[in-house]
């Protein structure tokens, strides 16, 4: 059985050892104690996760066939008279997609702006947030 620590629960799942402490107060997610410390099992914390990404999906509002998303800002665009290029960071995650220069001009990506990179199989996927 894998164990983690509240705080080892927290990089997981992106929040703040607080968060995650609140979370497991709140019912959450179950812990047990570990001498001092509150572990949660590795099967309970992998439900969570899905049930977060789940409810995060369902507050999404989009619809859209590429579950797999990377909310971030975008950080670069290099424009080609037909293609684009355009560097995504989501987190701690850099994610570069080709896609057509019009396509980059209908969707009004310039640097700063909030996009939402979806995967699917080989292909990544930019939505505007």
């Amino acid at each position: 059985m894998q164990l983690y620590t509240i705080g080892e629960a927290a990089q997981l799942l992106r929040v703040s050892t607080d968060t995650a402490r609140r979370w497991a107060d709140a019912g959450r997610f179950p812990t047990l104690r570990d001498g001092t410390k509150r572990m949660v099992e590795g099967v309970h914390l992998a439900a969570f996760c899905v049930e977060l990404a789940q409810e995060a999906a369902a507050d999404d509002g989009s619809a859209t066939s590429a579950r797999n998303a990377l909310p971030g800002i975008v950080t670069a665009v290099t424009l080609g008279e037909v293609a684009a290029q355009v560097e995504i960071q989501a987190g701690p995650h850099r994610v570069v997609s080709l896609l057509t220069r019009e396509a980059v001009e209908e969707l009004g990506l310039a640097v700063g702006v909030r996009a939402v990179a979806r995967v699917k199989s080989t292909s990544v996927h930019i939505d505007v947030d």
